[in-house]
């Protein structure tokens, strides 16, 4: 371990010895931003473009011999779901006709061109027999000859001339607002489509695109990489997911290693973590700063207001929401409910009697968490009510807030207000209802508490697996670019895509310092990096918050950056988090994003 650090530092000092800006990258750069300044917008008096509502969308690609169908489908699905439909570029009668059948249950179809597709009757009897029926934006690439075939045409038109990789990425990210354009037609290219034709179009949601396009040099970020590959080779975590986005654009994302140490599967950038205690601030935390925007709470307001039981438990009658947002409301740090369980409330098989599921072929009795576990949280002890004590009794109780007053249970509420509206297409509780295993990287192989078992897709932590896979404290699952798109929304004072989730206020007012003794704001922490590291480049401004399993969240509004670091590192058995000197990768790997964010090009 000791020489691997060492190895580790030499290494670092070496890439940061010839962090110069990469020509590749730089010649990107320059295709990237001559796309950008090309494309443009046609027909878009309705403001279709970009598209605003998510949730309710279903979306097909439908790709007439498109040479770039994988780089686009690739980046509108990081918005949306999409289904791709290829075509020859000259279609039969019957082709189209069958076509138009199978489209049947998208309501939004995205119809790519070049100019070297063959505008047929057929095919315009295609678009226009979808424009009767469903919302259509077509998407041109090439001289613009086709425009003029185009005429009849009243759905949008993207269209961009260079039939490039960067063309289509910017056509996919303008369609649902990850850039923004005033552009104009340089030329005249029909009766309709003249020169100074266009339609401005607002950037409201992330983009895509490399360091260079923010000013940060690629090549000092290969520090990432080798950091991480060091950490996997020490058995820190079998894999790692990464993300860091600037000014509103994701500038680097990349998956590492193995879902475990021992099998082929590859991490995916896309792939789906245990947040642990990031569910604390990307679950119960937002859903208490919606239901006080909606003046249906008040931080002063004692829980026992929506927790009828602790009205008759004195020390818990009169502790408030603010005091369990901040930990210093004296409740138990961490109740150890598996230490209840006997030989009868587990099964191998599911039925009426037993149908919590928490581990693969692990059952659990019927109420287990109305008969044990909620009455041992009640009994538990309050002590130094007024100090920081991080406490997961704390959000147990929040969760109860959260269902009293939205009348939802809390997977359910914040897939409503915050994660479908918002285009999190993998952010829930329960994961397992939702997606295959193979998706979702195992957390452990024996959580040495009451499964000796893998644990691939059901909450790691015991009480909240006990409690059905829902709790205030953990439960959720989520990929790094739905986190960005959530935190993103944090970072732009409670707005995402056109669409206000949360007050700016109160935004600020829960992300800032509300406690002098431990620096934390409402349910965020602030003052310090994963682990036992301080803070060593943040900003006072930032905030975020860590989790058991491996998971980072870190904003900061100083820097416009958001930062996602997801790992299994309790892989294989979660007894080797505890006594063992490790690398702290999570503030390691922010560390090497600040000095990159602050070195520039």
């Amino acid at each position: 371990m000791r020489v691997l650090f060492l190895n580790l530092v030499l290494l670092l000092e070496t890439v940061r010895a010839m962090a110069q800006p990469s020509p590749g990258n730089l010649h990107s750069l320059t295709a990237i931003r001559d796309a950008e300044k090309q494309i443009t917008l046609l027909n878009n008096p309705s403001a279709l473009i970009p598209v605003a509502d998510l949730q309710n969308l279903k979306t097909a690609s439908v790709h007439f011999a498109f040479g770039q169908q994988a780089v686009f489908d690739s980046l509108a699905s990081r918005y949306a779901p999409i289904t791709p439909f290829a075509l020859h570029h000259t279609p039969t009668d019957s082709a189209l006709l069958a076509l138009h059948d199978r489209l049947k249950l998208h309501n939004l179809i995205l119809i790519t061109l070049t100019d070297a597709t063959p505008i047929s009757p057929n095919v315009l009897r295609f678009i226009t027999d979808q424009q009767a029926i469903n919302r259509v934006v077509i998407i041109l690439a090439g001289s613009g000859k086709n425009l003029a075939s185009l005429e009849s045409v009243r759905s949008p038109i993207i269209w961009y001339p260079a039939n490039t990789p960067e063309g289509a990425s910017a056509a996919a990210q303008l369609l649902f607002g990850g850039i923004a354009t005033s552009n104009r037609l340089p030329a005249t290219f029909s009766t309709r489509f003249k020169q100074g034709s266009g339609f401005p179009t607002p950037k409201i949601r992330l983009g895509y695109t490399i360091p260079e396009a923010q000013a940060i040099s690629s090549r000092r970020l290969t520090a990432i990489d080798s950091l991480v590959n060091v950490a996997i080779a020490d058995h820190v975590t079998p894999g790692a997911v990464i993300l860091l986005a600037k000014d509103g654009q994701v500038i680097f994302h990349k998956a590492y290693g193995h879902h475990t140490y021992s099998e082929p599967e590859k991490t995916k950038p896309d792939d789906i973590f245990d947040m642990a205690s990031v569910t604390k601030v990307s679950a119960t935390t937002p859903s208490i700063m919606r239901l006080l925007d909606q003046n249906r709470l008040k931080l002063s307001d004692p829980i026992s207001t929506y927790v009828a039981r602790t009205r008759a438990i004195p020390d818990k009658a009169t502790i408030t929401i603010r005091e369990a947002l901040l930990h210093e409301g004296g409740y138990t740090p961490y109740i150890k409910f598996y230490e209840q369980l006997k030989p009868l409330d587990l099964s191998t098989d599911s039925s009426a009697a037993f149908p919590t599921k928490v581990a693969d072929r692990f059952f659990l009795r019927a109420n287990y968490f109305e008969d044990v576990m909620w009455p041992v949280t009640l009994r538990s002890p309050v002590k130094t009510r007024g100090k920081y004590v991080y406490s997961d009794v704390s959000m147990y109780m929040l969760k109860e807030v959260v269902e009293t007053v939205s009348h939802q249970r809390l997977d359910e509420y914040v897939l409503n207000e915050f994660y479908w509206p918002m285009g999190l297409q993998s952010t829930g509780f329960l994961p397992r209802n939702r997606f295959p295993r193979s998706r979702i990287v195992p957390t452990t192989d024996n959580d040495n508490w009451f499964r000796t078992m893998r644990v691939q897709g059901f909450v790691n932590d015991p009480g909240a697996a006990m409690a059905g896979g829902v709790e205030g404290h953990a439960g959720l699952f989520a990929n790094a670019n739905d986190l960005a798109i959530l935190y993103q929304m944090y970072l732009n004072k409670g707005t995402y895509g056109g669409r206000k989730y949360i007050e700016p206020a109160t935004l600020q007012l829960f992300t800032a310092k509300q406690s002098e003794g431990s620096g934390r704001g409402y349910g965020f922490d602030r003052t310090k990096l994963p682990g036992d590291a301080t803070r060593r480049y943040a900003s006072a401004l930032a905030y975020g918050h860590s989790g058991y399993t491996g998971t980072y969240v870190w904003v900061d509004p100083q820097y416009h950056m958001v930062y996602i670091c997801l790992t299994n590192r309790v892989y294989p058995d979660d007894s080797k988090t505890y006594g063992k000197p490790t690398i702290n990768l999570r503030a390691l790997l922010l560390d090497r994003f600040y000095e990159a964010v602050a070195s520039g090009l």
